[in-house]
C-alpha cells in the first residue's frame, strides 16, 4: 500500500522529537564553539525527518533577531559537528541522520493572519450588527405543529 499524502508516519514522528530534543540540549549546554550561537536564544520548534530517517530538518527560530539567515548559517557550519556531538545521545539510531537548518516563518505567518483578521475590512464583515440570523422559531413552530398531525 502506498501512502502518498498521509503525511509523516507515527516512527518519523516519534525520531524527529528525539533529534529535536537532543539539538536543544547541546545548543542549551552551549557546546558549539560560535559567538553567534553562544549569544542568541535559539529555538528549534520541530525536526522533520525523512522517510528513511537519514535527513532531519530542524525548523529554527531566534528569538529577537530580525534576521535569522546569519544564525542559519551558523548552524548550518556547525551541522558536522553537531552530528559527532548527538551520536552518544542518539546512539539507538541505526545511522546518524544528517542536519539540515531552516528558518521557520510559522509565527511571522501567524502575525500576518491575526493582523488580516483585526483590519477594518475584516471585522465589518464580523461585525455582529451585520450579521442576519436566521429565525429558526418559525421552522421549529411548523415541525412541532406537523408533528402533531
Amino acid at each position: 500500500m502506498s501512502k502518498k499524502g498521509k503525511g509523516p508516519s507515527t516512527r518519523q514522528l516519534r525520531v524527529g522529537e528525539i533529534v529535536r530534543h537532543a539539538i536543544t540540549q547541546l545548543l542549551q549546554r552551549g557546546e558549539i564553539p560560535d559567538p553567534l550561537l553562544e549569544k542568541t536564544i535559539i529555538s528549534i520548534t520541530e525536526v522533520s525527518m525523512t522517510p528513511d530517517l537519514t535527513i532531519a530538518t530542524a525548523w529554527v527560530s531566534a528569538l529577537g533577531v530580525e534576521d535569522t539567515q546569519p544564525v542559519i548559517k551558523a548552524l548550518a557550519t556547525h551541522a558536522k559537528y553537531m552530528k559527532r556531538k548527538l551520536g552518544p545521545t542518539l546512539r539507538n539510531m541505526k545511522h546518524m541522520p544528517d542536519l539540515r537548518f531552516r528558518a521557520d516563518t510559522s509565527y511571522d505567518n501567524y502575525s500576518k493572519i491575526t493582523d488580516l483578521l483585526n483590519s477594518p475590512k475584516v471585522s465589518q464583515d464580523l461585525d455582529k450588527k451585520n450579521v442576519v440570523e436566521p429565525d429558526l422559531s418559525g421552522d421549529l413552530a411548523s415541525r412541532n405543529e406537523a408533528a402533531d398531525e
